[in-house]
């Protein structure tokens, strides 16, 4: 089931714009790789839903995959062939704001080239370019 907040404070939201690059969350923090985006933009609850699945089906429920972004803004959408007016429509799904070096996930507990081949199924899943990073050692 795709990731969506339990409650919010306001059930719709306007659009926004999403600039710079991310000075939080672009790092490897929990796992010893990961997963860095390189767009800007919006990731649907689906999409990351179907990377955590194909890293999860792929390492065979071994290691642990950490997901570094939550859905929290909610897009609305008119119904098709539907007149304009009558107020702004229901919220039809969730999005995660990503800015270029957000880390969506992390993968701890296995060797690195299985953790590359599951991140590269994984990046097949998102709408924009991503790149595999390994974790900092001070």
């Amino acid at each position: 089931m795709p990731l969506m907040p339990k409650r919010v404070k306001f059930r719709k939201q306007q659009r926004g714009k999403i600039r710079g690059v991310a000075d939080r969350g672009n790092y490897v923090a929990y796992g010893d790789y990961g997963l860095q985006c390189l767009g800007t933009g919006w990731v649907t609850a689906r999409q990351l839903e179907a990377g955590r699945v194909a890293a999860t089906h792929f390492l065979r429920r071994e290691g642990k995959v950490y997901t570094r972004v939550f859905p929290d803004k909610p897009i609305s959408k008119k119904p098709l062939e539907t007149r304009m007016g009558k107020g702004k429509a229901e919220p039809e799904y969730w999005v995660a704001r990503v800015k270029p070096g957000t880390v969506l996930f992390e993968i701890a507990g296995v060797p690195g080239e299985v953790a590359r081949e599951a991140m590269v199924r994984v990046a097949h899943k998102m709408p924009y370019k991503c790149r595999f990073v390994t974790r900092r050692h001070a």
